[in-house]
């Protein structure tokens, strides 16, 4: 049975209080992943030889072809505004993409660029949610959903998934947290922080649900979706084409081809959606860079045959990873089917105590003492609503990764108090 909670008591506040800031700014922290790399790049500063597996970034360059299509804008002089959803040569390139590989048409009026995926999921948002209405998150979640709802004036309900059950949604699960208040449902495959994978069927049997429900929207954050090891790939749109017009299918350049700087995302859903987010678009960021979108271009057209070798190395991180984690007792994770993290259960940790007698009460507490300790950044699970875990991030150089590993093993063993087995 799933538990539906609202994920206020996930959250940290860590704003400093002042008369002149909106109320608004109670709803919102700071990203946590970013919160660990300041504290990461602080103890660097500091002197210390700090390991970052807390950031959800490749370490891999943007592939060459890639980089010398972004060369040519600045050199072609293309560094001037666009149209605020993209050029009309970056839109086709977008169609292309969705009927190649994802076997979607859509027009040039239902697809905007923006810069980054993040973007457009928070305009989404913020053009459709009023107060009252609810969106359904599954847990562990990516950790700016809930507070991108909150600003957006929503509610976030989330639903607890388990490791059980692969840490997945389910269609009861689903059906339970349904009311007459959702406006959507998000759904992330592969998933961050966890890994897991939608089937076709499983996703088959979402949409199912979903099908009777005729008010909600469906978000499908596709971000991932090149970065698998096993199994199909699912986006709800093309699943269930009775859907499709109540579907805003996400995607991006920034975890599949090693771009997060690039900051281009690009999204398809029903036209009078994409109309009011280039609306919120042009009255905030309007285009996204024009020499991002000449390199999106040489992305989505010039196929991923890079992929298979990314991801063999990711393979091998992976398990690097798992291997490190059998040598502690108490810290366990299943095997990721896909991305680039690895969702830890450091629940039998808990109540174990530090070298200087401090007792580990909490994931957070745990995560700060590997960062204090071994100079490891992870990210605590409760930033993911998901608490007694932690996300380790393997998209690291591998021999880095291996010291780090080493690290978490040797700080773990100096545990005191440990009741795993």
């Amino acid at each position: 049975m799933k538990t539906i909670i609202q994920c206020k008591e996930f959250t940290t506040r860590n704003l400093t209080v002042h008369p002149s800031l909106a109320p608004r700014m109670k709803l919102v922290g700071a990203s946590p992943t970013a919160e660990i790399s300041n504290k990461v790049r602080a103890l660097t500063a500091a002197g210390h030889s700090v390991i970052n597996l807390g950031e959800g970034e490749l370490d891999f360059a943007t592939p060459e072809a890639i980089c010398e299509a972004g060369i040519a804008a600045i050199r072609d002089g293309d560094t001037k505004y666009t149209a605020v959803a993209g050029t009309a040569e970056l839109k086709a390139a977008i169609q292309r993409k969705f009927a190649r590989e994802n076997s979607l048409s859509y027009e040039p009026s239902e697809i905007i660029a923006g810069a980054g995926a993040k973007q457009l999921i928070f305009n989404a948002l913020l053009a459709t949610l009023a107060s009252g209405d609810e969106v359904i998150v599954p847990a562990p979640y990516w950790v700016s959903y809930p507070d991108m709802i909150r600003l957006a004036g929503g509610e976030p309900v989330i639903v607890q998934c388990s490791a059980a059950e692969s840490w997945k949604l389910t269609p009861a699960a689903l059906s339970a947290a349904l009311t007459p208040q959702t406006k959507w449902v998000i759904l992330n495959s592969p998933n961050n922080p966890t890994g897991a994978v939608y089937s076709n069927a499983e996703m088959k049997a979402l949409t199912d649900v979903l099908l009777g429900h005729d008010g909600v929207l469906i978000m499908a954050d596709d971000i991932y979706e090149h970065v698998r090891f096993e199994g199909e790939f699912a986006t709800p749109a093309a699943i269930e084409p009775a859907l499709k017009a109540r579907v805003l299918t996400v995607n991006g350049l920034s975890k599949g081809y090693s771009m997060t700087g690039w900051r281009l995302g690009y999204a398809a859903g029903p036209a009078w959606l994409i109309e009011a987010m280039q609306v919120l678009q042009s009255q905030s960021t309007s285009n996204p860079s024009s020499i991002s979108q000449r390199a999106a271009i040489a992305a989505l057209d010039g196929g991923i045959g890079f992929m298979a070798d990314w991801i063999e190395t990711l393979r091998q991180r992976r398990d690097i990873v798992l291997a490190a984690l059998g040598k502690i007792d108490g810290l366990h994770a299943d095997t990721p089917e896909g991305a680039f993290y690895v969702f830890a259960d450091c629940s039998k940790l808990l109540g174990t105590a530090r070298p200087d007698g401090r007792v580990i009460s909490s994931d957070l507490e745990f995560a700060s003492y590997l960062l204090e300790t071994a100079h490891v950044g992870v990210v605590h699970g409760s930033a993911f609503g998901a608490p007694g875990h932690v996300r380790i991030a393997y998209a690291v150089d591998t021999e880095t990764l291996r010291t780090a590993c080493d690290r978490i093993v040797d700080a773990c063993a100096k545990l005191h108090g440990r009741n795993a087995a």
